[in-house]
């Protein structure tokens, strides 16, 4: 039985999460469709440049994506404590940038204050928004909803442009949010729809590489900060030239015409205590190996006993 969104996204567990949609309708919808030979590859650019928005509206960052020709993924992190900072007027800002908003909140922008009358009313406004903004299904939905209408058009048509609501998987620890963001990254490889990092199209993994060619990171993704970076600091706590090491020697390990062999010594193995071969393994077959979330056999039975299971699914698939 389909468990309810509020079920699966547990914040005392994780703030990150994989989440992915798949077209519906014709296969290659985002892609070339073979019926009509015409080419909707723009449309992955609609989705790219929805994505980095919405990094900007919601308290959620963007720590990886690659949009396919007929699904996408995304790894996120949930960042509650970046909307209990927000002033009311950044909240209003937030939700006004995409959402037409409450006629309150309208009268709030236009006048920069509501009267003690409406005071009541535009706290209860203000929380709902607030609690929005830090939703993982408020961030799908604006992106999902937003390209269905818009390739709906395109197509002259109506209905479904997805195949039903977004799947989510929680990412329970360092080693399954950082074997996650490869698989992710590595995804046009591993379709071979791409022959190297820098030529997969629509993927973060492009993004942070062209960026760090000018020793910059993208503003829009969360960044790489390395080992020794406070723990209160807001990144990803590994050093990104490591990553894109560690992503380009596996997504080698993808291709016929690259076969080579994975470093063992890798400073995100070794950190992360991985035998390389099973990061291959699990870097490989993610999705397949695990369910609604990833993890150690620690971390899985701990989360298990914390939610009260009476089974415990893929926790022999766990090799991390």
């Amino acid at each position: 039985m389909t468990k309810a969104r509020k079920d699966q996204i547990s914040l005392s567990d994780t703030q990150y999460y994989h989440c992915t949609s798949r077209c519906v309708r014709r296969a290659f919808l985002c892609g070339d469709d073979p019926v009509t030979k015409q080419n909707f590859d723009h449309r992955r650019d609609i989705i790219e440049q929805r994505i980095l928005e919405l990094s900007t509206v919601y308290a959620i960052d963007i720590l990886s994506y690659a949009i396919m020709s007929n699904h996408l993924h995304l790894v996120l992190k949930i960042s509650p404590e970046k909307q209990e900072k927000w002033t009311d007027e950044e909240v209003v800002t937030h939700w006004h940038s995409i959402h037409f908003g409450h006629e309150i909140t309208r009268k709030y922008l236009k006048n920069g204050k509501v009267s003690d009358d409406e005071r009541a009313l535009f706290n209860q406004v203000i929380a709902i928004y607030r609690e929005r903004l830090g939703s993982l299904s408020w961030f799908m939905r604006d992106l999902n909803e937003y390209i269905a209408r818009l390739a709906n058009t395109e197509d002259n048509c109506k209905g479904h442009f997805w195949e039903g609501r977004y799947s989510s998987q929680a990412l329970l620890d360092e080693k399954a949010l950082i074997t996650c963001m490869a698989y992710v990254d590595l995804n046009p490889i591993r379709a071979q729809e791409a022959n190297s990092l820098e030529n997969s199209n629509f993927t973060s993994i492009k993004r942070r590489i062209a960026w760090a060619k000018l020793k910059k990171q993208p503003f829009k993704l969360l960044p790489f900060i390395g080992l020794k970076a406070a723990e209160n600091s807001h990144g990803i706590r590994f050093n990104l030239i490591d990553y894109l090491l560690l992503v380009e020697e596996s997504g080698k390990q993808l291709r016929e015409d690259k076969k080579g062999h994975l470093d063992p010594k890798s400073n995100i193995l070794r950190t992360l205590n991985l035998d390389h071969n099973v990061w291959l393994d699990m870097m490989k077959n993610f999705e397949n190996n695990f369910g609604d979330r990833a993890g150690s056999k620690e971390e899985l039975q701990r989360y298990y006993f914390a939610h009260h299971f009476k089974r415990r699914p893929n926790v022999a698939n766990s090799l991390l």
